[in-house]
């Protein structure tokens, strides 16, 4: 059940239209580029929780 965890990138990064703004900004980037941006360490966090919460399953 938590591997699900694993589409929340996919589907977060799928549809651009949802993503493509300009406002708010962060630091002087245009939303479109920080929400892309932020999705790394976050990607990076769900892989590990879900490899490790898989490691401990078997």
């Amino acid at each position: 059940m938590i591997r699900l965890l694993l589409l929340a990138p996919y589907i977060g990064l799928l549809w651009v239209p949802f993503y493509n703004f300009e406002e708010p900004k962060l630091f002087g980037f245009p939303f479109f580029y920080w929400y892309q941006l932020a999705w790394v360490p976050l990607t990076s966090l769900i892989t590990y929780f879900v490899y490790r919460s898989v490691r401990h399953e078997s």
